[in-house]
């Protein structure tokens, strides 16, 4: 396994050959991609032809050309044109299975919802990882919710409609979890309550047959509670996203009231959060359901600052609270680039508290296989590839049949 950089003690060594558990992570693209098409899923801006600004020429680009092209066989900082040539001539199929495997994830639990290009599903994820590796389904309540109204359920239908076809969904071989975009679609300055039966018939009468995407106030948050009536773990969209977003509406904060309104039920875990990794942290570090990582911002901020990001999540955070996540889509590199900044930011971060003598060594090892692994199993009640998950809900277990999905 390429782990980015040579290992500097045993806190390197440990995080170098950790098996991680990627708890968010979409699929990546099987069609070749051109220059344009490879720029266009390595920010979460725009490529902007004419503009004479690539992506390449951002920290990114610059990590990817840095920790990625010895993936391909490339010298280290090789020039763009070099690293799209050598990509185009491995082909996607080679290019994939290279970077998940150096990756050194055998669980990756997988958002099915965003799928604009031709992706791998989780299966196809998995078996490009590696003969050992399995993957999981986490189910978007957006889509689920979006599907029902397509298929013309009445206002006065919706609620129980939702319901249903998300309980059938989650009873899918495979899912785990289930997971919110509220971020995008309205920002969390939501009414924390429960809405009624009679608030929800009158706002799906207000979207029904309009033919957009469900972005009713009162719709999102009738979906964050049927999260809990489901009753398995919650991922939450939280910080940095693309330009739908509203930056200023998307701090983990906004939820503390529903957080009260929700205590004791579900898991709620709380995806990316730069730059609002410090609100998260006091989130998770006041709610016990409360969970953080700071996926997608890894590879944005590359290797040389992911331990800074690192550092101001785990400030106050209980241990058993932050989670790997590389929230990878479309390009394959960043499953695997997620994965080197996570595992270089997090043993610097551990090896100066231990020889600062503010932990022991013995400490250090344990919080990286936590972070890396432990914590992720515990929360989805997944134990790895080679055994029968059981799901904890609410504190009580029960086993339940999963299996490497088939189904962003």
């Amino acid at each position: 396994m390429n782990a980015g950089t040579p290992a500097a003690g045993p806190v390197h060594e440990a995080l170098a050959v950790l098996r991680l558990v990627d708890h968010h992570c979409h699929g990546a693209v099987v069609d070749d991609l051109d220059r344009p098409g490879f720029e266009s899923l390595i920010t979460e801006g725009e490529a902007w032809p004419g503009s004479g600004i690539s992506p390449f020429d951002s920290p990114v680009g610059v990590a990817v050309r840095r920790h990625c092209a010895p993936v391909l066989d490339l010298p280290r900082h090789a020039p763009a044109d070099d690293y799209l040539a050598r990509r185009a001539e491995l082909g996607a199929r080679e290019v994939n299975r290279r970077f998940l495997a150096a990756a050194g994830a055998d669980v990756f639990c997988v958002d099915t919802g965003y799928a604009p290009d031709r992706v791998t599903t989780p299966a196809e994820l998995a078996r490009a990882a590696g003969p050992d590796a399995v993957a999981y389904e986490v189910v978007r309540l957006e889509s689920v919710a979006e599907a029902v109204v397509a298929e013309g359920a009445g206002p006065g239908e919706y609620g129980a409609a939702v319901l249903e076809a998300a309980q059938q969904a989650v009873r899918r071989p495979g899912v785990v979890a289930v997971k919110s975009v509220a971020a995008y679609r309205t920002g969390f300055d939501l009414d924390p309550a429960r809405p009624s039966p009679a608030e929800v018939t009158r706002a799906a009468a207000r979207a029904t047959g309009t033919g957009r995407r469900l972005d009713d106030p009162v719709l999102v948050r009738h979906l964050l509670w049927t999260a809990v009536d489901l009753g398995l773990p919650l991922q939450l969209h939280t910080g940095f996203g693309d330009n739908d977003i509203r930056l200023h509406r998307v701090d983990p904060a906004r939820l503390t009231d529903w957080l009260h309104l929700t205590a004791g039920t579900i898991p709620v875990l709380l995806l990316h959060c730069w730059p609002f990794q410090r609100q998260a942290a006091y989130l998770a570090t006041v709610f016990e359901q409360v969970y953080l990582d700071v996926g997608l911002a890894l590879h944005y901020v590359g290797p040389a600052r992911a331990r800074a990001v690192l550092a101001e999540a785990l400030e106050i955070t209980p241990f058993r609270k932050l989670l790997y996540s590389s929230d990878a889509y479309g390009v394959a590199e960043f499953h695997h680039l997620g994965a080197v900044a996570f595992r270089q930011g997090l043993a610097g971060l551990l090896r100066d508290r231990v020889d600062a003598d503010e932990m022991d060594l013995g400490d250090a090892l344990r919080i990286a296989q936590w972070t890396g692994r432990d914590n992720a199993q515990r929360v989805y009640g997944i134990t790895g590839a080679a055994t029968t998950p059981e799901r904890r809900v609410a504190g009580h277990s029960r086993p339940e049949r999963h299996a490497r999905s088939e189904n962003p």
